[in-house]
């Protein structure tokens, strides 16, 4: 069984160009040089965030499934524990809230059609059966 090589945050902020990028997301490490003309956002965005912790921009972009089995290959290690940061376990927010603003939400779509119906019977009635 191989040993997970261990590195600081001082290590990877050394590799900040498109000859050595390295990039931590989840306190792992990536040598993402090899990635840089393959990546879909294009090279300038890993650039941007070589040498650094990218755990927060990676998370925001919302990569798929298929983009988190690839880094698994430019893994390289992980940072020291002194200088671990505690990951956010990422839950998907399927709601734009909660049960009762959805239900809320629900109410109001079925209330101006109803008014509408109402004014017109009584318009209707009002106009054409005096």
């Amino acid at each position: 069984m191989s040993e997970i090589k261990k590195y600081s945050l001082a290590e990877v902020k050394t590799h900040n160009d498109n000859r050595s990028s390295w990039l931590v997301i989840n306190n792992n490490v990536y040598d993402v040089t090899p990635f840089l003309n393959e990546h879909p956002g294009g090279e300038e965005v890993l650039l941007e965030q070589a040498g650094r912790d990218a755990t927060d921009p990676f998370e925001d972009v919302g990569h798929s499934s298929d983009a988190r089995e690839l880094m698994a290959k430019y893994k390289i290690g992980e940072v020291i524990d002194s200088e671990r940061k505690q990951v956010k376990e990422k839950i998907p927010d399927w709601s734009s809230g909660n049960d009762n603003a959805t239900s809320e939400n629900t109410m109001k779509s079925w209330l101006i059609p109803i008014l509408l119906a109402v004014m017109a019977t009584i318009i209707y009635r009002f106009y054409f059966l005096s």
